[in-house]
């Protein structure tokens, strides 16, 4: 088999490959230039409109200098598939030629291979041929949805890194095993080359088994894409190879990154290369959109750019691809000193002392009780019967100030921050922001309001394990997500382990990366303040994390996009490996997936307290198709109830039950 000709690539990009599903119904937005995306080319039917008879009057004459057939019959050749195929992103690793094809039952099944430059829409081509005569939508829609339809509207598609031809359909066709196999008949009488069944949806996998065809999923795809931007952006800086970012002390704002995996926590740098797959949602993925930084999945990333090794460079992730260029070192590549005139923090009030409970809190409690607090105790009363938000209570602002007025924390910070070695040396700062929480979880915690949290503890959720988590003034804000930035302590069991708990909890708004983190954003030290979200502890079969909309296309949000595997969701966020990831859309139906669970142990609650990692048995699925679209449902009603905006969410399943662990406003990052 002869493949089309080749595009010519430019710069020293890696081959990559673009996954695609087919083509929707209509749409009422138009984008820009289509996005590259995990699984999926830009959809016509979603960014544009049937041509009126006026504007397909208007385009005869650009059509005639095309040149060449509308359709043909047969395809014998490559250089026939070329005439006719569009080609989105030509010349990048995400290039992908295809041919729109139609089949109409009601005359023979006659197939029809469409000039796709000509006809953005099957639609266009089929009633400009008589072939759907009536303009209603019921019709059209009749098209995807009735097993009786007349016209089969499907894709062919040449898949470089097969290497071979896929046919597929909109994800959210309801295809019958006998259309399906119509379709393949009809295509490998007419077609030159071997074809394979592209499968766009979980429903479409089911049919094709049942057809017995062979078919090539999203997910097989997708283990062998070798680039995916995370962020695009473009950045200047030292490009370094690290083995280990725990063991690199000296990471700098300045420096470009390469790394195996996507660590568990990172200060802030310049921009992000992996050459492991990780999750989407991780927390480091999240900051770097929230410090608007290039970063990018490069399969084999430290080898393709070893050359690049200790330079100066420019990174640009875009779309379709990235690049990096040698520049010239800058004549004093200083790092940067704190940010003037940075982001804002919400101002805290200290009046209220009193402990909280989330029933009955609502979004204005973020004053004393930070976002994440409000935003849940806003939450727990609205999702019934959707899903349920475990009980807690909230440690205001006040009484962390309180504690740090005592150890005069506020005066050490001013001190420290006066010294020309802790505000040009990040070594200096690590070290001594660790003595700093170190004396501040270690600290004798005055006995009366130990015993006011100890007594809630026992009163309110019965000493059940409880997740001490931060609720800071300075994360889950809509331009400082603050993602993995405070520390958590998981599944407290024991009386005497919560006040060192809620300690930690405090002593970590002065975590390295979260001060590091606060000082490139502009961030105030002395306008933060932290709450202490006490929360009963969810023994979860699955967790993860969604977004309410495609994280890779902003005008696709009737798109949910979900993370997930086994177990806690403390995996999830770490993102050190590929979890399983899917969309859903609520137009369509249909439910994609991305990848499955590359986890081989999941973490549990432990009796005695804290968590431990036990072997994952069974199928590599975390969750059903149905549970999906639950899923996603609790996700449009958090949006709703939390001012319609696009959220981040992190989520457990426990049983048949949802349960929200946190809600945060979704920072896109990409510039």
């Amino acid at each position: 088999m002869r493949p089309p000709p080749a595009s010519h690539r430019l710069g020293p990009r890696r081959p990559g490959l673009i996954v695609l599903t087919a083509f929707g119904l209509l749409a009422a937005s138009i984008s820009a230039a289509p996005h590259a995306q995990t699984a999926r080319k830009p959809s016509p039917y979603e960014n544009a409109r049937p041509l009126r008879a006026d504007e397909i009057e208007a385009r005869k004459p650009e059509d005639a200098k095309r040149g060449g057939p509308a359709f043909l019959g047969q395809i014998r050749t490559p250089e026939e598939f070329q005439q006719l195929a569009r080609v989105y992103n030509p010349g990048t690793p995400l290039e992908i030629p295809h041919v729109l094809f139609v089949i109409d039952r009601k005359h023979g099944d006659r197939i029809y291979y469409i000039d796709t430059p000509r006809y953005s829409l099957h639609e266009n081509f089929a009633r400009e041929r008589r072939l759907l005569p009536d303009a209603d939508k019921a019709t059209l829609i009749a098209q995807y949805k009735d097993p009786q339809r007349r016209l089969l509207f499907g894709t062919l598609s040449w898949q470089r890194d097969l290497p071979g031809y896929t046919y597929e359909f909109w994800e959210g066709d309801r295809l019958t095993p006998e259309l399906l196999a119509l379709t393949g008949d009809r295509l490998r009488a007419t077609f030159y080359a071997p074809l394979r069944f592209k499968a766009n949806s979980t429903m479409h996998e089911q049919t094709a088994q049942r057809t017995g065809l062979d078919v090539v999923t999203q997910e097989a795809l997708l283990r062998e894409q070798t680039f995916l931007p995370l962020n695009t952006g473009r950045a200047q800086g030292r490009l370094r190879i690290v083995a280990s970012v725990e063991d690199t002390p000296d990471l700098s704002p300045t420096d470009i990154l390469v790394l195996d995996e996507v660590p568990v926590a990172l200060p802030p740098v310049a921009g992000l290369i992996t050459q492991r797959p990780s999750t989407l949602l991780s927390h480091v993925n999240l900051l770097a959109k929230g410090w608007r930084i290039p970063n990018a999945y490069v399969r084999d990333g430290v080898a393709a750019l070893r050359d690049y090794d200790g330079q100066w460079v420019e990174l640009n992730v875009a779309s379709n691809g990235y690049q990096v260029r040698p520049i010239a070192k800058p004549d004093a590549p200083a790092t940067p000193g704190p940010k003037a005139g940075g982001l804002p923090l919400p101002k805290p009030d200290l009046t209220v002392k009193a402990i909280k409970p989330l029933t009955g809190m609502s979004t204005r409690d973020s004053r004393h009780c930070g976002v994440k607090a409000a935003n849940l105790g806003a939450l727990k009363s609205a999702l019934a019967p959707l899903a349920s938000v475990p009980d807690g209570f909230c440690i205001p602002f006040a009484q962390y100030a309180a504690f740090m007025q005592q150890l005069h924390v506020p005066q050490r910070i001013a001190a420290l921050e006066q010294r020309a070695d802790f505000a040009s040396d990040a070594n200096v700062r690590r070290a001594e922001l660790a003595a700093l929480r170190q004396d501040i979880v270690n600290a004798q915690p005055d006995p009366a309001l130990a015993a006011t949290w100890r007594d809630r503890w026992q009163k309110q959720l019965q000493g059940r394990g409880v997740f001490v988590r931060s609720s800071s003034n300075s994360e889950d804000l809509p331009g400082f997500s603050g993602a993995g930035l405070y520390t958590t302590v998981p599944n407290v069991t024991q009386a005497d382990a919560l006040p060192r708990a809620i300690q930690t909890v405090w002593a970590s708004i002065y975590n390295f990366e979260a001060y590091e983190a606060r000082r490139a954003a502009g961030i105030g030290q002395d306008g933060v303040v932290m709450a202490v979200l006490v929360q009963q502890a969810a023994a979860s079969d699955s967790s993860g994390v969604m977004i309410t909309r495609d994280p890779f296309d902003a005008s696709r949000r009737y798109v949910t996009y979900i993370s997930a595997k086994r177990g806690l969701g403390i995996k999830v966020v770490e993102g050190k490996r590929q979890a399983e990831q899917l969309m859903y859309s609520s137009w369509s139906k249909a439910v994609q997936v991305l990848s499955r669970s590359a986890e081989d142990t999941q973490l549990v609650p432990n009796a005695a307290g804290g968590v431990r990692e036990v072997p994952i048995e069974g199928s590599r699925q975390v969750l059903t198709d149905a549970l999906v679209a639950r899923l996603a449902a609790v996700g449009s009603q958090i949006k709703l109830r939390l001012g319609n905006v696009d959220q981040d969410i992190e989520w457990a399943v426990q049983g048949d039950n949802i349960i929200v662990l946190q809600s945060r406003p979704y920072v896109d990052g990409g510039r």
